[in-house]
């Protein structure tokens, strides 16, 4: 999607939590500011979350009711290793997740589970737009 604003942002998000299976892994990449936070609150909406999803950043992570089970939400930006992710609970976020949405995985390392989808947000020259890329 290129050049959507964040109203739309808004409403894709919205229509994406919905349509996600039980268990879902979303990964969310990015330059700061792009959106990913806005786009992670209207998929845990989506999912049933009714005030939607705030930046973890300094608890690392929340965790949400969402209509069908808890929804995580993990934004690992402050990871000075990937060994700091260790102690994240994994074992219990993936098996108890309706939905594991994660922010900048890529400082998570091997910590972040295989397969999900991945999207990748950015500015545009436009700033009250962005481009989602699904990767």
């Amino acid at each position: 999607m290129r050049g959507v604003t964040l109203e739309e942002v808004r409403q894709f998000g919205e229509q994406l939590g919905r349509s996600l299976a039980p268990g879902a892994l979303l990964l969310f990449e990015g330059e700061l500011g792009a959106g990913k936070t806005t786009l992670i609150s209207a998929i845990a909406r989506g999912l049933g979350v009714p005030a939607g999803a705030t930046s973890p950043t300094y608890g690392l992570v929340h965790r949400y009711e969402g209509a069908r089970g808890p929804v995580f939400h993990l934004d690992c930006y402050r990871l000075k290793t990937p060994e700091d992710a260790a102690d994240l609970g994994w074992d219990v976020m993936l098996s108890d997740a309706d939905a594991l949405l994660i922010e900048w995985p890529e400082r998570a390392g091997s910590w972040v589970p295989s397969g999900g989808r991945r999207f990748f947000l950015r500015h545009t020259t436009d700033p009250e737009r962005r481009d989602i890329e699904e990767r």
